[in-house]
């Protein structure tokens, strides 16, 4: 599991996704749905955040704060964050390798948004306005 950062002794180049600070955003995945089972909670009724974190992840609690904050302002929409150690199962069906990630899912669980890194408040509401 690697955070938003190179690992000590990687090389700048290999971690592309992170040179600028910037969000990888991907769309729908293919149909794939969570539901309360996998997370451990229910969904939102109109929404769910998924956060998946490891435990010595800076990006992960500034990711945490803006997504309990978006999930507060709008009304139906639920934060869930995973330890991704402790769920290496789910991670590895879902194709995480980098933390944090974070699953926009419609009220009906299906992935509507899967983004890798800290993401603006802008673009997480942005990215709720696809799933509800």
């Amino acid at each position: 599991m690697v955070c938003g950062r190179p690992r000590p002794g990687e090389r700048l180049e290999s971690a592309a996704p992170w040179r600028n600070g910037r969000v990888r955003v991907r769309g729908r995945d293919d149909g794939n749905r969570l539901g309360a089972a996998e997370l451990g909670q229910g969904l939102g009724e109109r929404a769910t955040l998924v956060q998946f974190s490891s435990a010595f992840c800076a990006p992960c609690r500034a990711t945490r704060r803006v997504l309990t904050e978006v999930a507060g302002m709008v009304p139906g929409v639920a934060h869930v964050e995973i330890d991704a150690e402790r769920r290496l199962g789910l991670v590895r069906a879902l194709g995480i390798v980098k933390t944090p990630t974070v699953l926009v899912l419609d009220a009906d669980g299906r992935i509507v948004r899967r983004a890798t890194g800290r993401p603006r408040r802008v673009d997480v509401i942005a990215a709720l306005g696809e799933a509800v």
